[in-house]
């Protein structure tokens, strides 16, 4: 995790300092903001490897500076949330695109956990994305998936962003289309066996897809749930 990236996102100037100071002993460079223009600064002239997100950031948006960073990049985002009640951020951030999340108070060990963690998947998915050739892009039901490039574009050619998960799993059905995977095959295809990772993990990537992918999430038609069995890919795919 040598010389890694991190921009920490908070308008308490003590918090910054704390896990700027933190993550900087445990051999992170680590650059800060207080609020989500100075963050958007930092990414746009530097090489950023993760992102720490306070969701409160004083009279700005944290949620909605979530969802400017998925549609920008893949970035990794790890959000922090105020008191465990407040739960309903967390999930929101979880759909939104962050990769995980934390709890205030937490531990700086914790974040440092974390942190690795969330960057382990980054590199893992990294080293098994193929180099362009046939067989690295995919389409189905108007969408295309190019494994290379980490591109999802839409039947009008619009561009969607994927976190990591998301695009790991995508991967996965994709692979194996119209097979009924368990969830402890898309956990494994996923590389989310981390032991920070919770027990939905999976429902919430596969939520996220189909809000993503679907016409109408309630009612799916590309990414089944097979009750007592796990997920199936419904549509045909071409490998390209």
């Amino acid at each position: 995790m040598a010389e890694r990236h991190v921009l920490a996102v908070d308008d308490d100037p003590t918090m910054r300092e704390l896990i700027a100071d933190y993550l900087g002993n445990h051999a992170f460079r680590v650059s800060t903001a207080a609020n989500g223009k100075e963050a958007t600064r930092i990414i746009d002239q530097d090489t950023v490897d993760l992102v720490v997100l306070d969701l409160k950031l004083g009279d700005e948006d944290g949620l909605q500076l979530v969802s400017e960073l998925r549609t920008r990049s893949n970035l990794p985002i790890i959000v922090i949330t105020g008191h465990w009640r407040n739960e309903v951020d967390r999930i929101v951030g979880l759909e939104l695109g962050a990769d995980d999340y934390l709890t205030k108070p937490f531990n700086l060990r914790e974040l440092l956990a974390r942190v690795r963690a969330v960057l382990r998947r980054a590199e893992a998915e990294a080293a098994t994305t193929p180099v362009e050739s046939k067989g690295t892009k995919y389409r189905f039901a108007g969408w295309q998936l190019n494994l290379r490039t980490r591109r999802l574009t839409s039947p009008t050619g619009d561009s969607v962003g994927l976190t990591i998960g998301e695009f790991s799993l995508l991967t996965a059905f994709l692979r194996s289309p119209q097979q009924v995977l368990s969830r402890e095959q898309l956990l494994a295809a996923t590389h989310l066996h981390d032991e920070e990772v919770y027990d939905r993990s999976i429902d919430v990537q596969i939520l996220r897809l189909r809000r993503k992918l679907e016409a109408d999430p309630s009612a799916p038609e590309l990414i089944k749930t097979e009750r007592g069995a796990g997920y199936l890919f419904a549509p045909p795919v071409q490998v390209l």
